[in-house]
């Protein structure tokens, strides 16, 4: 044979030997994730009858087997978070919400909208007590200018929720909060600076604050009864603030925009409440024709 009919068998070979390699990956590539699959039915059958450690298990197995799929990822999540028991502060159960924690950060960074990981990370972080991280969790939210407008509302709804209750836990305080009757029975409310100045400081920081963010959903959200629900009661704060700072002309001011906010509130509110009662009213009608 001569020396060109040699080297072209060579190649021929070669090729032969590298279609059959690229063949056999193939094969173990379509094997893989059917065996991933089928890990992901073992996983979901053992969450649903409570055996969480075996259903992460299986999950991790899963996205071994097959680096692609993007289901066995929220299921390690998923399962890890149910390993976690709301309520108990034991080391080992808060290293088990912070792993799930972990596990949905993940998640988010292949799909900064996944609602269920944004949601569950919230939760987790409230549960724990981690109030700072759920605050800059929220925060991020509502700065985040790739989130759609309505969801950022609702990041600044949840803010102003607690700074609203910061304040309302201050202002509400037995020894702030005085309550008088009169000789005809009649009762009066009043409030009275805390004696820590502290406690004054802090109110006043959050209702501030608390009204930035509610004005902020407001922008985002025009018709959202929540965001203007907490306009009027953090307006309501303030006015407590007033009055206890010993400044009249103030607390006339809040409590006027008090009761135009709180008037739109009731528009709102009752607005939605109608829409609902169409709705249940069309989804209850038989069907026409």
């Amino acid at each position: 044979m001569k020396l060109a009919q040699l080297r072209v068998a060579s190649v021929m070979a070669g090729l032969v030997v590298l279609a059959v390699l690229v063949a056999t990956a193939s094969g173990c590539g379509v094997i893989n994730r059917i065996r991933s699959k089928n890990q992901l039915n073992e996983a979901a059958r053992a969450f649903r009858e409570g055996r969480y450690v075996e259903a992460e298990q299986h999950s991790r197995q899963a996205a071994e087997l097959d680096p692609n799929n993007k289901t066995a990822p929220m299921f390690i999540a998923r399962t890890i978070h149910a390993q976690y028991r709301p309520g108990v502060q034991s080391p080992e159960n808060i290293q088990k919400a912070q792993e799930a924690i972990s596990a949905y950060q993940a998640l988010l960074q292949k799909n900064p909208q996944d609602e269920e990981a944004y949601k569950a990370i919230a939760y987790l972080y409230g549960s724990i007590k981690e109030e700072g991280k759920l605050r800059d969790w929220i925060t991020t939210r509502a700065n985040n200018d790739s989130i759609e407008a309505t969801k950022r509302a609702e990041a600044y709804i949840v803010l102003a929720s607690k700074d609203w209750q910061c304040s309302f836990n201050i202002t509400e305080a037995p020894n702030v909060k005085v309550t008088t009757v009169d000789s005809t029975n009649k009762a009066t409310v009043s409030y009275r600076k805390p004696q820590d100045a502290k406690e004054f400081n802090q109110a006043q920081m959050c209702v501030k604050q608390g009204l930035a963010e509610a004005e902020s959903a407001i922008r985002f959200d025009p018709n959202n009864a929540s965001a203007w629900s907490y306009k009027t009661n953090l307006l309501l704060e303030a006015s407590k603030l007033a009055e206890m700072d010993g400044k009249p002309d103030q607390k006339a001011q809040f409590t006027k925009e008090y009761e135009v906010a709180l008037k739109r509130t009731t528009e709102l509110s009752a607005a939605a409440k109608k829409r609902k009662e169409e709705e249940a009213q069309q989804a209850a009608s038989p069907p026409k024709g």
